[in-house]
């Protein structure tokens, strides 16, 4: 029952945002995106062998034998 004042209300204040121009800090824009370089720091990579990535993922094979597809 109260959508006709909903939607005039969102249509209001979308004409608002569309039509108005509102004042722009600049120099608060400015320091914003000139900004002091990031003082982050990628964590170190580990190096790991091929050969111990690999074992991570290798299955015990001897766990499938006794499995077989039933339907």
């Amino acid at each position: 029952m109260g959508r006709g004042r909903a939607k005039a209300k969102q249509t209001r204040v979308a004409r608002e945002l569309k039509y108005s121009s509102p004042s722009t800090d600049l120099t608060a824009l400015q320091r914003e995106l000139g900004g002091q370089a990031s003082t982050y720091t990628a964590p170190a990579v580990k190096d790991d062998d091929e050969d111990d990535i690999a074992s991570r993922w290798i299955d015990d094979d001897d766990a499938d034998d006794g499995w077989v597809a039933s339907r």
